[in-house]
């Protein structure tokens, strides 16, 4: 896995590249600003970029900037963008695209090494990786008269869990439930949200983008 890594704070931006040499893990580059990093994009070809969302000149939105167009000129580049803070419009924004091979957590995670590992793994491997508390935070911002009333306390909790970029079996262990249990609990919250099968959408994925730009218009 060849990775390249854009984090302006020196100290983060060296362990990271520790971190993940230690786990004989490829880091090309190190960067600290999204000209450098779009630099290194081009020149290496990575097959993982993980990314500051604030970021030089002004701190604000430069990362998911620099992840979006790293994306457009790497297509398939999985990209696991970092936050201090859950920033609930960048969320948003990050898996506008759709959700493959995208991850979200805050920069907290990063001490707690095997969750850490597991996320940017899984977002390699082509899945979907948001941070708990994102989820969370962003479960307790909705307002009553959403679509996402109608589920029950367990059907949110499945779905947040989806929303970490869990599976069926990983969520079953999470909530000490069957598999079987899961997949009625999914089937549930499908319906509850006029989410019909189609062969262009994936349920899972579209269910939390529901849920993510529902909370960004009523917050």
């Amino acid at each position: 896995m060849r990775i390249v890594i854009a984090e302006d704070d020196p100290l983060l931006r060296e362990g990271l590249a520790l971190l993940l040499r230690a786990e004989s893990l490829d880091v090309v580059a190190t960067t600290e600003d999204p000209e450098s990093f779009l630099t290194a994009v081009d020149a290496h070809g990575p097959d993982v970029a993980i990314v500051d969302v604030r970021m030089p000149p002004t701190h604000t939105d430069e990362g998911i900037k620099a992840a979006v167009e790293a994306r457009h000129r790497l297509p398939g580049l999985a990209v696991l963008v970092l936050s201090a803070y859950v920033e609930q419009a960048f969320a948003t924004d990050l898996l506008a695209g759709g959700a493959a091979r995208l991850g979200y957590l805050l920069k907290e995670r990063v001490g707690r090494v095997e969750q850490f590992l597991d996320a940017l793994h899984r977002v390699a491997d082509g899945g979907t990786a948001i941070d708990p508390e994102v989820v969370a935070q962003l479960l307790t911002r909705t307002r009553p008269d959403t679509a996402l009333d109608r589920l029950t306390a367990r059907e949110r909790d499945v779905l947040a869990l989806m929303a970490e970029g869990l599976g069926n079996t990983a969520i079953a262990e999470r909530l000490f439930v069957t598999e079987g249990a899961v997949h009625k609990h999914i089937r549930s919250i499908f319906a509850k949200l006029d989410l019909a099968p189609t062969d262009r959408a994936d349920r899972r994925v579209t269910a939390v983008l529901r849920y993510l730009e529902n909370t960004q218009r009523r917050v």
